[in-house]
């Protein structure tokens, strides 16, 4: 889904790049939909094609790290699915590899992009809420059962929803505070019969702030996804960019209703602006999924900056470590900087 829905598209209409060429074991479904397209049935092929400049790493979390590996040693940039990797010291090792290489990574923490996060962002660096005191982000969904993607729903090294829902949240909140001081988690399985973590809670401790990331598989009613309490006032938003769903339903990107929010999807402010208090619903600013792209083909041909850098994708797995550790010891753990 990640190469169809989030990547290709994007890809196939920006000027600055060529899609050409997919890994698929044994379909061809990429050159049904992008008839001119290559179609390989290994890693190796696309590393020794001189012609690729780039790639996607699109893959389960464990293979993030071999396949960064074998890519940036070809010679090539790479933009690899969030998260980053699945340990800080894989992590560290592809950092220290991209310099030496002098190739880029960038991750792909997409979430950054949608309507619903920048227009919270917009709000907190405008400091419409005074100081940040408590902040809330939820990402949360209703599956009973597990799903049918066994790397997802398999016990083992980077599974579960701290990996995969968690990743969006906490580089979210790494990227409206920081990194935190310290972290106490609540990390566990609610379903039946799920085999991996579907249900976490972390507190993310900053001098004068609680951050609260959280999410659930068992949530059919969902609540706002982002709470914002500050010393003026207070910001309440839902999760609702539609750049996925129009992607699952084969729109193409662009144009100017691309990533606009249903107008009824407001955040509500409540706050006070020079002594007068306001309580107002505030237009969305618009998602945008390509800008990723329109950044990368800046950093590769300009030397402008990556539009995630992989430090900030290995700063989510050493929360991600943390939080493991904290859960194992039911107690508070230090963040190491």
């Amino acid at each position: 889904m990640s190469g169809w829905v989030f990547h290709a598209p994007f890809i196939a209409i920006n000027p600055g790049f060529e899609l050409y060429a997919v890994w698929e074991r044994t379909k061809n479904l990429a050159a049904e939909k992008y008839p001119a397209i290559k179609t390989v049935r290994s890693l190796e092929e696309l590393l020794q094609d001189d012609s690729i400049e780039l790639l996607v790493i699109n893959t389960p979390n464990t293979t993030h790290y071999e396949y960064t590996k074998k890519a940036l040693l070809a010679g090539k940039h790479v933009l690899v699915e969030k998260p980053f990797t699945v340990t800080v010291a894989e992590g560290e090792e592809l950092v220290a590899l991209a310099k030496q290489c002098n190739k880029l990574i960038t991750v792909y923490h997409n979430r950054r992009f949608d309507s619903d996060y920048r227009t919270v962002k917009k709000v907190v660096d405008e400091k419409l809420l005074g100081r940040i005191v408590e902040a809330e982000i939820h990402y949360d969904r209703f599956k009973e059962e597990p799903g049918p993607k066994l790397h997802k729903e398999t016990p083992g090294p980077g599974t579960g929803l701290l990996y995969d829902l968690g990743s969006h949240l906490i580089d979210q909140a790494l990227q409206f505070f920081g990194m935190p001081d310290s972290i106490f988690a609540d990390i566990t399985i609610m379903r039946k019969l799920s085999k991996v973590d579907d249900y976490m809670e972390l507190i993310l401790y900053y001098p004068g702030l609680r951050a609260r990331v959280k999410s659930s598989y068992l949530v059919r009613e969902s609540l706002p996804s982002y709470v914002f309490h500050g010393t003026k006032g207070s910001f309440i938003k839902a999760r609702t960019d539609v750049q996925e769903v129009m992607l699952q339903a084969h729109k193409i990107p662009g144009g100017p209703e691309w990533g606009v929010e249903p107008d009824n999807e407001k955040g509500l402010l409540n706050t006070e602006i020079d002594g007068k208090i306001i309580r107002e619903y505030i237009p969305s600013l618009k998602g945008n999924y390509g800008d990723i792209y329109d950044d990368l083909y800046k950093a590769i041909r300009e030397n402008d900056p990556v539009p995630v850098t992989a430090e900030q994708g290995l700063n989510v797995i050493r929360i991600i470590e943390a939080a493991y550790e904290s859960n194992r010891q039911k107690k508070i753990v230090a963040i190491n900087k």
